[in-house]
């Protein structure tokens, strides 16, 4: 076997607890090493990884910057990435290292959807304010002017970010009666358009400022690092609320929660934070947000399935092709 060549039984360190099933296919497959606490690895964790491994397999919640990477020794080739997400891993630093990345994009696309959908409907129906109040015990009973809350069909949606996702939000949203508008890098294809009767937007402050609701289905790059900051807030109407299923960085989190205080905006719904899992004492204080701890995918199927298409992944690898699901951005 040449220096090159995969091992046919390569080394696999996993970070996190994954579904039963995927760990002992795993087993079956790998010299695997699985995660028994399931916690975070810290830094010198993940360096003492991967100085140890054929293959990592990591996931949100491990950050594999330029100090871990470098610290890899030759062996290590492969970071599978667990998750379609790849903004915790600095693949310039793999690329310059000729570490292969791959991760496992749109099995948890409907998931993500059907959680924004859930967001976009019990913020402006106050639905987690009217759940506490009935554990509280101080329900009075129906009253006309009681919990009054807004009407989701008919308003304006702005998602920004139409790819998976985003278009499987628009899909759910449009049987629900809202109007689409959306802001992309790419404008669709005309055909999806209609489809969706979706009106495309070239600048992202435009749809900011006409949207009754936002929702967020970007990547976390360097270039949607808090895009949605205090200056497009301001803009925003009142009325208006934010969804975030996305990642926390792409929302100024400090000028959102100011923003919200105020009533600058009516409201928002999250799914993500800035820095997981602390969340901005701030945050918790407010009633007109609905906070969620990172459940978009969280599916006993969407998990399954990620885990199917790692172990996928590495065996492509391990069998001397490319993987499926190589990340391309930044290679050759």
């Amino acid at each position: 076997m040449s220096e090159s060549t995969p091992p046919k039984r390569p080394r696999v360190i996993v970070t996190r607890q994954l579904m039963p099933a995927v760990e002992g296919r795993m087993a079956e497959l790998f010299d695997v090493a699985l995660s028994a606490h399931d916690h975070a690895f810290t830094q010198d964790e993940l360096i003492a990884a991967v100085q140890n491994c054929d293959v990592l397999v990591p996931t949100v919640t491990d950050r594999i910057d330029a100090e871990v990477i470098n610290a890899a020794g030759d062996r290590l080739k492969l970071i599978a990435n667990f998750g379609a997400g790849v903004d915790h891993i600095d693949l310039a630093a793999a690329r310059a290292r000729g570490i292969m990345v791959t991760n496992t994009p749109g099995v948890f696309t409907e998931d993500t959807a059907d959680m924004t959908m859930a967001l976009i409907l019990s913020v402006p129906r106050r639905l987690a304010e009217g759940e506490k109040l009935m554990r509280s015990g101080q329900w009075q009973g129906w009253a006309p002017s009681a919990m009054l809350g807004h009407r989701v069909g008919g308003k304006l949606l702005g998602i920004i970010g139409m790819g998976r996702i985003g278009l499987a939000v628009a899909r759910r949203a449009r049987a629900f009666g809202l109007s689409i508008h959306y802001h992309n890098r790419k404008r669709l294809p005309a055909a999806i358009e209609e489809e969706l009767s979706a009106s495309y937007h070239a600048s992202v402050d435009t749809l900011l400022r006409i949207s009754d609701v936002v929702t967020l289905h970007c990547p976390h790059t360097p270039e949607t690092q808090n895009m949605v900051n205090a200056k497009r807030i301001a803009t925003m109407k009142p009325t208006a609320y934010l969804i975030n299923t996305a990642r926390g960085e792409i929302v100024d989190e400090r000028a959102m929660i100011e923003a919200l205080k105020v009533r600058r905006i009516a409201g928002a719904g999250l799914d993500v934070y800035t820095h997981e899992p602390a969340v901005d004492p701030d945050l918790l204080a407010l009633d007109n947000v609905v906070l969620l701890p990172h459940l978009g995918s969280a599916t006993i199927e969407g998990r399954e399935a990620s885990g199917s298409k790692v172990i996928a992944n590495i065996r492509a690898w391990v069998d001397g092709h490319r993987p499926a699901d190589q990340v391309l951005d930044g290679w050759m």
